[in-house]
């Protein structure tokens, strides 16, 4: 590992860091602008699914395509299609030709820009840092995110009360034109190829099995399979109350646009501060127990958010700094998990597979968005959700290969199954 590598995520952080926070912000100021022109669950939930559809579809193709491009390259177009999509939605907005459809349709050209990005960053950590340094990175980068999370919503109610829509969203081209310049000053390093002694096979079927590699490297140990099992389980709970948030600040708790920015800024404090411990404190505890913990702890906070009566917004607000910090916690393990677990050669396919595994039955969970809203309230809705994510939090202590999974080794392909020449 090159002695230069703290050199090269200090410059990659600084341009990813750019980027969330004006991503961040147009997409906190989105958030204010469909709640209060709609006041509506279902184009809150609609929005949600278009920017997430495509990325969840064509993620698992995507992420083997990631491991066979540069990986740099792969980010740097990424980056710039995403900015190309948010700069025709600002357009659409100064001319005044927009409609919800076409604000759907962008975001999902968005997302598949996010498809390829996300993977390929993902599995170039490994590469760029050493293996007993992974969950510090994974600590450093809930930091990064944590901190565009609070800065973002901020900057996006300032923002979206200072100026038009259509304006608020050139930040985020701004944000993107950073993050390439960054990608472009440094090196990331892709993984060896293995030689490939097989019969010559089409492109398609050679994507195939390469795809069905990533399937079959989840498959084969129980331990990685429990791990995302109880993961998507957890997310499909979790995605319809994110998406219902900034309506239960508005109509439970008769807050604004300062109270709901006030929510996404603690939100992003309490993952700060999960980050910040990850990153300077090495946990000596199993990571599946950790995050198992945390699956207790986001499951409660949630919950208890329902409990509240409307004069309870400081509890609120309090409640969510702790649901914040367990998120945190939570994804930086489960990435240094990973990382640690699966080679990298193997690391986008798999990232990205997880993804959709994880965001595709959310959707259909979102899909239910208004129905929940509308037939059991919006406090029901936290309540049963986050008892549902308390209860999946206890069932992981109970299954034995999940708990053992953090004492195993990097888990290796068979030859005929790795085809990543």
């Amino acid at each position: 590992m090159p002695s230069t590598w703290k050199r090269t995520f200090y410059i990659l952080w600084t341009g990813q860091f750019i980027s969330l926070i004006s991503s961040s912000a147009i997409n906190f100021a989105l958030i204010i602008w469909l709640s209060i022109e709609t006041k509506s669950a279902e184009v809150l939930a609609f929005a949600a699914i278009a920017a997430l559809l495509p990325q969840s579809i064509i993620g698992p193709v995507a992420g083997v395509f990631v491991d066979r491009w540069n990986r740099k390259w792969t980010m740097i177009l990424a980056d710039a299609f995403i900015a190309l999509c948010t700069l025709a939605m600002a357009i659409l907005f100064y001319t005044g030709n927009f409609e919800l459809l076409s604000i759907y349709l962008l975001l999902g050209l968005r997302s598949v820009g996010a498809a390829f990005h996300m993977p390929a960053m993902q599995a170039s950590v490994p590469l760029l840092a050493p293996e007993d340094q992974l969950l510090r990175i994974s600590g450093v980068n809930q930091v990064i995110h944590s901190t565009s999370s609070i800065a973002g919503p901020a900057l996006g109610a300032l923002a979206i009360g200072l100026m038009d829509i259509g304006a608020v969203l050139l930040l985020d081209v701004v944000g993107a034109v950073v993050a390439i310049i960054t990608l472009f000053v440094i090196h990331i390093p892709n993984p060896a190829k293995t030689e490939d002694s097989s019969p010559k096979i089409t492109p398609l079927r050679k994507v195939s099995a390469e795809l069905s590699s990533g399937l079959s490297i989840i498959y084969q140990d129980k331990g990685i399979r429990l791990l995302f099992i109880v993961s998507v389980l957890v997310t499909f709970c979790l995605m319809p109350l994110a998406v219902m948030f900034p309506l239960l600040t508005l109509e439970h708790f008769g807050g604004g646009k300062y109270e709901m920015s006030l929510i996404e800024i603690v939100w992003g404090i309490g993952m700060l501060i999960g980050g910040g411990l990850l990153s300077v404190y090495k946990p000596t505890l199993n990571k599946v127990i950790l995050i198992n913990y945390m699956y207790l702890l986001l499951g409660l906070t949630l919950a208890l958010s329902g409990v509240l009566p409307s004069k309870g917004f400081l509890l609120f607000v309090a409640l969510t700094i702790l649901g914040g910090l367990s998120a945190s916690v939570y994804s930086a393990c489960f990435t240094a998990l990973i990382q640690e677990k699966i080679k990298a050669s193997l690391l986008g396919r798999v990232f990205s597979i997880y993804y959709s595994i994880a965001i595709l039955p959310s959707l259909i969970g979102l899909l239910g968005t208004g129905f929940l809203a509308d037939f059991i309230g919006l406090r029901w809705t936290f309540i049963i959700l986050g008892s549902c994510i308390v209860v999946l939090g206890i069932l992981a202590f109970t299954f034995r290969d999940l708990l053992v999974l953090g004492r195993k080794t990097t888990i290796e392909m068979s030859n005929s199954a790795d085809l990543d020449a």
